[in-house]
């Protein structure tokens, strides 16, 4: 069986020629597909930066030519000139179209314009297909600048017609973004997080981090997410900690996550607390684990988050966690430890209100929690699904 992967994925390659993938796009997750398929292609647009092959194998995920053949599409968001270039627009439709029509059936991961093109395509052309929703277009767009608010409107009502009557849908949300973008077929619940094997040892080492903390030493907290995306809302962390501190309190902030930091460095300055907020880059992923066993609390303070694969992550660490009130993230988190969006006072008062006894409640908690989420549940589910929609393609 032939299958087209299509979302907004970027090949970026490196001066020896060898390609990566960015973000979550492990081998791991291109396995998922390969096990349903005798053939692989994915829809991409390739990075125009030719990275050092040591930075590149440092820093992205080894994408690997032989199995998953590339399906290149034009970069539309390299310049507002070719953004409005309408012949571009038609060569990259007819591109994937070309790809529809030579696969047997689709997944496609949404929100994304790709999917969306490809959704159309495939029911033009009777084309089995299954939509992967990982995440809600109208938070997204209306919380990154006043462009996003112009195609906000588009994209939810292009995702909520897609999802509506696609016949098979899986949601990373338990909830929220069912009730958002309801479907009338088959449909799961299954997050895509990827999770190491829940240890009781992490959360003996993590209740033993906990009672040896002591008033010499800051409270650490973290957030894992892009540094120039505005609604990550990492700003609001900065001037939570800052109040703090003079108060008498003494935490640091650690960021995770690539991009442009001059935003958030221009805030931590204003705000007096550039010593106190750390800006520790790109992480990898198989790296990530060991990073949360460092710190002490993880916040997720985002406008937009669908579900929540990193606060997930951290909660299997027995990290204590506070989240804002958006999307996903209160189907996770302790609901005295979710603060009203944007609200830094309440953050202000659920940071100054953690204690020890408080900590290892959460600790404990948030572990137990995670288990539900371990990965062979998790691949498990999700396997059965995909094998349920490989079989009715071959019926079909």
């Amino acid at each position: 069986m032939k299958l087209l992967f299509v979302h907004g994925t970027k090949i970026k390659e490196d001066s020896n020629g060898v390609y990566y993938t960015g973000g979550s796009y492990s081998q791991s997750i291109w396995n998922r597909y390969l096990s349903i398929s005798s053939q692989l292609s994915i829809i991409a647009r390739k990075d125009p930066i030719i990275y050092e092959s040591e930075y590149a194998r440092r820093n992205f995920n080894y994408y690997n030519k032989e199995k998953i053949y590339l399906v290149e599409i034009p970069n539309l968001v390299s310049s507002i000139k070719t953004f409005f270039n309408i012949q571009i627009h038609k060569a990259k439709k007819e591109k994937i179209k070309e790809a529809v029509l030579n696969n047997d059936c689709i997944i496609a991961r949404l929100p994304s314009s790709n999917g969306n093109i490809a959704i159309s395509m495939a029911r033009k052309y009777n084309k089995p297909y299954l939509i992967e929703l990982v995440g809600c277009p109208w938070d997204a767009l209306w919380n990154h600048s006043w462009k996003g608010k112009l195609v906000a409107p588009f994209m939810w009502y292009a995702t909520k017609k897609a999802v509506k009557n696609a016949p098979y849908v899986l949601y990373v949300s338990s909830n929220f973004l069912q009730k958002r973008y309801p479907n009338n077929f088959n449909n799961i619940s299954c997050s895509d997080v990827d999770l190491q094997p829940v240890k009781q040892d992490v959360l003996d080492q993590r209740l033993e981090k906990i009672k040896n903390m002591n008033k010499n030493k800051p409270l650490v907290l973290c957030t894992i997410a892009n540094v120039d995306v505005k609604y990550k809302r990492q700003d609001l962390v900065i001037k939570a900690i800052s109040e703090l501190n003079i108060q008498g309190y003494n935490f640091e902030y650690r960021l995770v996550g690539g991009g442009n930091t001059n935003h958030l460095q221009s805030i931590a300055e204003k705000y007096g607390v550039v010593d106190k907020v750390i800006f520790e880059g790109s992480v990898p992923h198989e790296k990530v684990f060991d990073y949360l066993d460092d710190i002490d609390i993880y916040i997720q303070p985002s406008d937009a988050e669908s579900h929540g694969r990193v606060i997930l992550e951290a909660m299997s660490r027995g990290c204590p966690c506070i989240g804002s009130s958006t999307g996903g993230i209160p189907e996770l988190i302790d609901a005295s430890f979710i603060f009203k969006r944007r609200n830094v006072n309440e953050l202000i008062d659920i940071l100054a209100g953690f204690d020890k006894e408080k900590m290892i409640k959460q600790a404990k908690r948030n572990f137990e929690f995670s288990k539900g989420y371990a990965k062979e549940i998790i691949e498990t589910r999700r396997n059965e699904f995909f094998k349920e929609f490989a079989e009715s393609v071959r019926n079909s």
